[in-house]
């Protein structure tokens, strides 16, 4: 009988194209895969963990107590954990939680697949067993990352940056898309930087032109582009292929410039108007989709009001906010000082979130009598929920549409028309194919 091994992915995209790399070469092998957090059913289970910030650590180590309490009932037989946060507290892990079997980091997806008794095999480099809905999924196209931003420990745990070659990167979206796979986005810690590595220059450009070639692939999105540097071969792209999404997600973090030379962004307030400026001028209807960071070591009243102003005149069409948590190894936990209270930290992200709740209505409230194309992700109750071009599966918005307009197919498009709107929700009609 095979043997059913339950795989858990925590974080971010990331991870999910780890774990579905590593289910494809353990389904291979013969296994019988899950992937269910809740499940006891499968006597093996491994858990993927992020350890970016302080939430998703607790989530993390949460989830590893919760299958090591399965483990001591015995419910479970075994117990493995991967990723980021094994990574980067191994040691601490193994003393504080010892039903764990082992602990493997990031670097070398193969360690858990031969410690479960398989033989990674190179010929399924591309495959994947995907474990999102099967129109969509992520590519990555690098791992790690070269800035040293003063708040991110990401080159501590992935290390420095190195890019797909391109050659495999095209095979693993054919393979995709030769499945059903109509929307894929485009994923790495930074986006831009890829190529630099293998090429001796920035690929992004010509690997999501390649991308467009792919018959299947109808929808093309682009996360995780560094602000820094960004390369204007990468706007032109955006703005005349059809099949990329008129949608960017280029996280800026801040905008005053003692702020963004503190967190070592490597670019000003000027630098980033500009960009912004460029972006919309050569992509008028693009959705810019940033995040943001609040209560870094320094950061003044002055300097926040400065972010607000930002905020409030940019008009972003999507934006999610974070409060500073000290991270160890990183260098604004060494050489800065973590002088922001908790409580100031937290209402200065309510209040950028309250201010970009009513940007955010206003800006879905233009869009009500336009027609758009939509792709549905499934069902809930009496509505189709669906995605315009400018909004990515699980961060952003949804276009909602009655079921009793007619069935509505996953994963196919449709023409409907936008008839009213909330903070971070479209209503629709449907108007044709």
């Amino acid at each position: 009988m095979k043997k059913k091994i339950n795989l858990i992915t925590l974080g971010c995209s990331k991870n999910v194209v780890d774990s579905e790399h590593i289910m494809a070469q353990l389904a291979a092998a013969g296994y019988e895969l899950c992937h269910d957090s809740n499940s006891t059913q499968a006597k093996i289970v491994v858990i993927n963990t992020c350890g970016f910030i302080g939430d998703a650590k607790e989530e993390s180590i949460e989830m590893i107590l919760r299958y090591a309490q399965a483990k001591t009932e015995g419910r479970i037989e075994r117990l493995y954990v991967i990723g980021c946060l094994s990574e980067r507290y191994r040691d601490e892990l193994r003393a504080e939680i010892p039903e764990v079997d082992s602990f493997f980091g990031v670097r070398t997806l193969s360690d858990i697949v031969r410690e479960l008794g398989a033989t990674w095999r190179d010929d399924l480099l591309g495959e994947r067993m995907l474990t999102t809905p099967k129109h969509y999924a992520y590519l990555k196209i690098s791992e790690g990352c070269n800035w040293g931003c003063g708040y991110c420990a990401i080159p501590l745990i992935r290390g420095r940056h190195v890019s797909v070659p391109m050659e495999q990167l095209l095979d693993e979206a054919r393979r995709l898309a030769a499945r059903g796979v109509k929307e894929l986005m485009v994923i790495a810690q930074d986006t831009t930087y890829y190529g630099m590595d293998l090429y001796g220059e920035r690929r992004l450009a010509t690997l999501l032109r390649e991308l467009c070639r792919i018959e299947g692939l109808e929808w093309i999105r682009l996360h995780y582009a560094y602000p820094t540097h960004f390369p204007d071969d990468v706007i032109e792209v955006i703005a005349s292929e059809p099949k990329i999404c008129k949608y960017l997600d280029i996280p800026l973090q801040h905008i005053s410039d003692s702020q963004l030379r503190s967190m070592r962004r490597g670019l000003t307030k000027a630098d980033t108007l500009a960009l912004i400026g460029k972006l919309r001028s050569a992509i008028p209807d693009i959705a810019l989709r940033t995040t943001l960071l609040v209560g870094y070591p320094g950061e003044t009243e002055a300097d926040f009001a400065e972010l607000e102003d930002f905020v409030r005149e940019m008009r972003f069409e999507r934006l999610g906010v974070f409060p500073y948590s000290e991270e160890e190894g990183t260098y604004s936990a060494e050489k800065l000082t973590d002088d922001v209270p908790a409580e100031v930290k937290q209402a200065r992200a309510d209040r950028i979130m309250a201010l970009q709740n009513g940007i955010a209505h206003e800006n879905n409230l233009r869009r009500v009598g336009r027609t758009e194309r939509v792709i549905i992700d499934g069902r809930q109750g009496d509505f189709y929920v669906g995605r315009t071009q400018y909004d990515s599966p699980e961060v952003d918005q949804e276009v909602l549409i009655p079921a009793n307009g007619g069935r509505m197919l996953r994963g196919h498009f449709y023409q409907v028309r936008i008839t009213a709107a909330e903070d971070y929700d479209l209503y629709a009609e449907r108007t044709g194919e």
